[in-house]
């Protein structure tokens, strides 16, 4: 199935499920952009926009100005919400694939990550800890293993009796030959992504909001699901 066919599916689904997905995913984009601006603004981390206000002031911030406001608390603080971030992804990838196979969804879904918050996490440190390892031979190998380990929340969440390597290592099974096919399915959304950002900063609010998310993450999640469905269902043929 081209990614075409893929993406004309996803938008079925969306209005097969509508208002219904719409709201689930307007919860999970809600509680992720305040984790993003809490993150953003804690005590001790850099003021990004006091940066940006200077350099188009054409003022160089210097290292001091720069760890001025360094606090290991806030540090600290950051870290624990920025791991709180795949954790939610993975609750949402879990609301997808419910969706993407008509099984019943309910608002609780995008929190499943939580009931296996140690092996997402686990997940996530050793595919990011790969990925950067193969990352400094250069950009094209780091590109390559990213997609290689893409699947594997997808095969935890499908049986969560696997271990932390075995869900790494079938994800490089199930990418086998079609890691190029994936990547053309995400270039097809930038124009969305791009859109997205400039709507959010362009809104009247106090941050960004990627009110556009409503649709893309849908959209987007879904149409990753019937690739992910697809590979399986190649292997099993």
């Amino acid at each position: 199935m081209s990614g075409s066919f893929l993406k004309a599916n996803a938008r079925k689904l969306i209005f097969e499920n509508f208002p219904r997905l719409f709201f689930i995913t307007l919860l999970y984009i809600i509680i992720a952009s305040v984790v993003s601006w809490l993150t953003l603004r804690l005590p001790g981390n850099i003021d990004i926009q006091g940066m940006y206000d200077r350099l188009s002031a054409g003022e160089l911030p210097s290292i001091t100005l720069i760890y001025s406001n360094f606090r290991l608390i806030g540090v600290f603080l950051a870290v624990l919400l920025s791991l709180f971030q795949p954790v939610l992804d993975v609750g949402f990838i879990s609301f997808c694939l419910k969706t993407g196979r008509r099984q019943d969804t309910q608002y609780t879904d995008i929190f499943n990550g939580f009931i296996y918050f140690v092996k997402v996490m686990a997940i996530f440190i050793v595919t990011f800890t790969f990925t950067l390892l193969w990352s400094l031979l250069f950009i094209f190998p780091g590109i390559v293993a990213a997609y290689r380990y893409r699947l594997a929340y997808y095969i935890l969440l499908d049986d969560p009796k696997k271990g932390v390597f075995q869900c790494i290592n079938e994800s490089k099974t199930v990418m086998f030959g079609a890691k190029l096919d994936l990547l053309i399915i995400d270039i097809s959304f930038l124009g969305w992504y791009i859109l997205d950002i400039t709507v959010a900063l362009l809104l009247p609010l106090p941050f960004a909001f990627p009110i556009l998310s409503v649709w893309i993450a849908p959209y987007a999640g879904l149409t990753r699901v019937g690739f992910y469905q697809q590979r399986l269902d190649a292997l099993t043929a």
